[in-house]
């Protein structure tokens, strides 16, 4: 069973410096394969859950932000490195949650995989999930796609946002 507090799901970072409540249970959960999230977690894949911006409490810590993107900026851990969240400008009210960053990250399990078109060729899950080469049809927010294909060496370093 999850760990929950009064504000429902909680997670945090490696070290701790990081800890968070969620008041809602991550929704549109899927594993993403795109160059930028191999990258940022040193894994083959990452797996996100959707939440409200007002359903994120941070109960340690403020997480620093790197714009990785034209389409979104990450949220991460400045002490340990730990990859938290995804903000994405398609999606303003909304935040991305790394589900391996819940105390219980069986809580929430992913039910779709995008990007497979950059999976790579050592790796894949055991599941029958829906794959999609890029982003799936009728994305909330309706992402433009030359945003998410860019890949860190595309970007200058003073990209970064405070």
């Amino acid at each position: 069973m999850a760990k929950m507090n009064e504000h429902g799901l909680t997670g945090g970072c490696l070290c701790g410096a990081l800890r968070y409540s969620l008041s809602e249970t991550p929704g549109d959960a899927g594993y993403c394969h795109c160059r930028m999230c191999q990258r940022a977690s040193g894994a083959p894949v990452m797996a996100f859950g959707t939440v409200p911006l007002t359903a994120l409490t941070w109960q340690e810590g403020t997480p620093s932000r790197y714009r990785s993107s034209d389409l979104a900026e990450r949220w991460f851990c400045d002490r340990c490195g730990s990859s938290i969240a995804i903000h994405a400008d398609y999606q303003p009210d909304t935040v991305d949650i790394a589900l391996t960053t819940l105390d219980d990250p069986n809580a929430v399990q992913p039910g779709f995989q995008i990007w497979t078109d950059s999976r790579v060729e050592w790796f894949d899950t055991a599941d029958h999930l829906p794959r999609f080469a890029r982003f799936r049809p009728n994305t909330i927010g309706d992402p433009p796609e030359r945003g998410a294909e860019a890949t860190a060496s595309d970007r200058s370093p003073d990209r970064r946002s405070a």
